[in-house]
């Protein structure tokens, strides 16, 4: 019996040292999971291999080479990128509000009035906000935006209104004959916000063309056509807009003058997004 036992603990001690031939009998994702506990690091650094590293490369990429703390410098790079930042801003906030309204009509239809009324106040916030933030940055405002405003912010108001006197009642008769009534709102409220983005990213496409037009100034010239690629990264709809409002002829302008020669990469590439679209094309056959 001693010797069979013996025998028996050699065996294992045996099998302990050959670990690899003893997981070769095991199913592949056993001998994985032993892989990982054993040596992680090792797990890792194979991994690593596969992973990209983008993130890192657009981080050092927005880093500048120069070390030199010129404050002049540093004036001229924080005005470049602000009207792109504040458009950037803008298209999002009016995304937000988008998608609040959207939901609004859903939680309407299950007649959630408790949720109506919370993202109605949270949608007349936004709108303030995008308007305050607008104005602060934009210029030469035209009075029709500035209609549409105070239109706008008045119906969110009237539609506040509507959605807390709906969660003060719980008579079902005075709440259909309600639902109505926010149901029309809701529409209005939608119909000004999209007429006010529309007019907003109009006059911002025509003060960026008309920088693009006028100036002969190659940092402000290449400032414009950054924002104008930008604007038109955010979608069809506003490659319409640049096309309709001249961006195709203004840009073929550039590319016609030898001291642009330097932006006529950046030039063509944002003449090539806004004839991805019928209206661009359009243009381009014109011209």
């Amino acid at each position: 019996d001693s010797s069979l036992w013996r025998s028996a603990h050699k065996n294992r001690i045996n099998m302990a040292f050959k670990g690899e031939d003893h997981l070769d009998s095991l199913p592949l994702p056993v001998q994985r999971m032993h892989l990982i506990q054993v040596d992680s690091v090792q797990r890792w650094m194979e991994d690593l291999k596969l992973m990209t590293d983008c993130e890192c490369m657009c981080i050092l990429q927005s880093k500048p080479i120069s070390i030199e703390k010129d404050e002049q410098n540093e004036l001229i790079l924080s005005s470049q990128y602000s009207t792109c930042d504040n458009l950037q801003l803008l298209l999002k906030r009016a995304w937000i509000i988008s998608t609040e309204l959207t939901r609004i009509a859903q939680k309407l239809e299950k007649n959630r009035w408790q949720r109506v009324h919370s993202m109605t106040v949270r949608v007349n916030c936004h709108v303030r906000s995008m308007i305050n933030e607008y104005n602060m940055f934009t210029r030469n405002s035209s009075e029709e935006m500035h209609q549409f405003e105070k239109l706008l912010i008045d119906k969110c108001s009237e539609f506040t209104a509507f959605t807390e006197r709906c969660i003060q009642t719980e008579d079902e008769q005075i709440l259909k004959s309600m639902k109505s009534c926010i149901n029309e709102t809701l529409t209005t409220v939608a119909q000004y916000f999209g007429q006010l983005i529309e007019l907003v990213l109009t006059h911002e496409a025509q003060n960026l063309l008309r920088q693009i037009e006028l100036s002969d100034s190659v940092y402000i010239t290449e400032s414009a056509i950054s924002s104008l690629f930008s604007l038109t990264q955010e979608g069809a709809h506003l490659c319409r807009i640049i096309a309709k409002e001249g961006g195709v002829v203004a840009l073929f302008k550039i590319c016609r003058q030898d001291c642009f020669r330097c932006l006529y990469p950046q030039t063509l590439r944002t003449l090539a997004s806004i004839c991805c679209v019928e209206e661009g094309m359009h243009q381009l056959e014109k011209v």
